[in-house]
């Protein structure tokens, strides 16, 4: 039996999990496995009603779960709040109890989205781009960090840090990945500027050179990486990054998909892992059955590959959002005139019904 932990979240953030469970209900019946599935509450809704972002009890059914499914969180009702009161205190919260140092975030052009992207098709046809980037050290959770008064003038302070353990683990990562993929990691850095940066430069380097000489290495500084990345995006492969950076560049990446509804993402960490769609929670469409589940599905898909150890189980879920794809099937972000638009519910049940 595997035991996988639901925070469904804030604003979209049930609606598409929904449908995540729906095709993980799927698959433990192609598997013939039991799933057990724990809901739980973090982020806006867990304030209201626990009082905290992240409440114990959540993080430690999340300590006890063989994965974790997560929607999004956030919203402007909280906005108000105090910095260590904000929802997404609940997501830094999660990474840190949990030790989540990595996150992969795949960006795949679908065929049949090809005019969906903002970018000319010959552009971006057939790219397959995964970010690995570092989850848990850099500026979000350097110290110190604050806001303090100094001769009366208020003075916003965040610091960036980097340790080589922290530069080293997250680095074999993107390697490894690699020699599974074309051979090729871009580690993305500022290191013309940056202490940290001159440090992660270095050890990225070394490790190629002693652990994956077969792996090819380039460096770019992240301004031009943002540049390429929409210049030409088909220059990367395995893109290895900082927190800060990582979380920049793969938000970027996700609009030479078509959409940010469709960019999946797992948080990996020696124990545990976490899966989630880069997308926020978007309360401005909430409860109207607009948002696109293909990112949270394609999460799904990437818990059943990486946790559950079930490969070709979850390349069945990709290609079944393929097929419906293919059929001409869209939620309204990924839609022409003249394109099937579904709901965010007859999407699940489609790519369920495809698998």
């Amino acid at each position: 039996m595997f035991k996988i932990a639901v925070i469904p979240g804030d604003g979209i953030g049930t609606e598409v999990t929904s449908q995540a469970v729906r095709i993980l209900k799927k698959a433990s019946r192609i598997l013939n496995e039991q799933f057990e599935f724990t809901e739980l509450r973090a982020g806006g809704i867990a304030i209201d009603t626990d009082g905290r972002p992240l409440p114990e009890a959540t993080l430690s059914a999340a300590l006890a779960s063989d994965a974790v499914l997560l929607g999004a969180v956030g919203g402007p009702k909280w906005d108000t709040l105090p910095y260590e009161m904000k929802p997404e205190q609940a997501l830094l919260g999660l990474r840190k109890g949990l030790e989540l140092y990595a996150n992969i975030r795949p960006a795949i052009l679908f065929d049949a989205l090809l005019n969906a992207s903002s970018l000319k098709p010959e552009v971006v046809k057939g790219i397959d781009i995964v970010v690995i980037r570092e989850l848990t050290g850099g500026i979000y959770y350097g110290r110190p960090a604050g806001i303090i008064e100094e001769n009366g003038t208020r003075r916003g302070i965040n610091t960036m840090t980097y340790t080589v353990p922290e530069i080293e683990r997250i680095a074999h990562t993107a390697f490894k990945l690699a020699k599974t993929r074309k051979k090729k990691v871009t580690s993305v850095d500022k290191a013309n500027i940056l202490h940290t940066s001159m440090l992660w430069r270095e050890v990225v380097s070394g490790i190629q050179k002693n652990d994956y000489p077969d792996i090819q290495l380039d460096h770019m500084y992240v301004d031009n990486a943002s540049m390429q990345l929409v210049r030409n995006p088909k220059h990367f492969d395995v893109i290895l990054t900082e927190n800060m950076f990582g979380d920049i560049l793969s938000d970027e990446a996700s609009m030479l998909t078509g959409s940010i509804g469709m960019l999946p993402s797992a948080s990996i960490g020696e124990k545990h892992a976490l899966y989630e769609p880069v997308h926020g929670s978007a309360p401005d469409i909430a409860g109207k059955g607009l948002a696109n589940p293909i990112a949270s599905i394609l999460s799904a898909a990437m818990l059943l590959e990486y946790s559950l150890k079930q490969k070709e189980l979850a390349r069945k879920i990709f290609h079944a959002v393929e097929t419906v794809l293919g059929e001409g099937y869209r939620t309204s972000d990924i839609a022409t005139a003249g394109q099937n638009v579904l709901s965010t519910e007859e999407m699940g049940r489609r790519v369920e019904n495809a698998l």
